[in-house]
């Protein structure tokens, strides 16, 4: 599954999944976009796909500002010369009860998980037409597909994830750009490591695998949907949750 020749731009890549699909990518051969707010942590990422003997930029983003996701991608095809794959990761939780949900941590939520996607893939899909290439992929969650008490804003814009991903898959098919999305489950990541032992092993019992994921495991998946061998596959969710949900 080699990427050598092709362009990444992945956001929320300083952590977590995001961090894990960079350097995947790089390793099979892509050069990499890396873009996150935190730039300490995005310039460590590039120095490590570097010294592995890859390619790579930091590009500070604000995800939920438009002209900072306009810009961003200028940028990004001024020194790199193109996108060919994009990875939509960017995404924030703030839980609670939807009867106590203030709308302020609502549309944080919503903006930063699904609207930040729709302007990306706006903003790149006008290089991947001229090319007639493209890969397109969003993190999804599997609570976009099962739902999650307190996370009606989390699951709301992960179920709208996979509906833009499928809507997109459409419209853009037909210039050979391909969009998919990555569903995972319970992944180990800074986001979960502040759920206690005890949630997480009674998570694990929830999982037919016996374990919670990776963030590797993540990134396989990714590298596979970008890749050519998955040319013919668009619209399509591929679940990364270890038989949490089948469906």
């Amino acid at each position: 599954m080699s990427l050598s020749g092709r362009v990444a731009f992945i956001t929320g890549a300083s952590q977590g999944i995001g961090r894990a699909c960079a350097l995947k990518l790089a390793q099979k051969g892509a050069a990499v976009a890396v873009a996150a707010r935190n730039r300490e942590k995005l310039n460590e990422l590039v120095r490590e796909i570097e010294a592995a003997g890859g390619k790579a930029a930091a590009f500070v983003l604000d995800v939920t500002d438009e002209e900072q996701v306009k810009s961003t991608i200028k940028a990004v095809i001024a020194q790199f010369g193109k996108i060919d794959i994009l990875v939509n990761n960017a995404g924030i939780t703030r839980d609670q009860l939807v009867m106590r949900m203030k709308r302020a941590d609502w549309d944080a939520v919503l903006t930063t998980n699904l609207t930040s996607a729709y302007l990306c893939i706006q903003n790149v899909a006008t290089t991947m037409l001229k090319q007639r290439y493209g890969r397109i992929i969003n993190i999804t969650s599997v609570f976009g597909q099962m739902g999650q008490a307190g996370q009606a804003n989390y699951s709301a814009s992960k179920a709208g994830l996979i509906g833009l991903t499928k809507a997109v898959a459409r419209e853009l098919a037909s210039r050979n750009i391909t969009c998919n999305a990555v569903a995972p489950g319970f992944i180990e990541t800074a986001m979960t490591e502040v759920l206690g032992e005890d949630f997480k092993q009674n998570a694990a019992k929830q999982i037919p695998l016996g374990r919670v994921g990776t963030v590797e495991d993540v990134a396989n998946a990714v590298a596979f949907l970008a890749s050519d061998e998955a040319a013919y596959i668009t619209g399509h969710v591929l679940n990364v949750n270890g038989g949490m949900f089948m469906g």
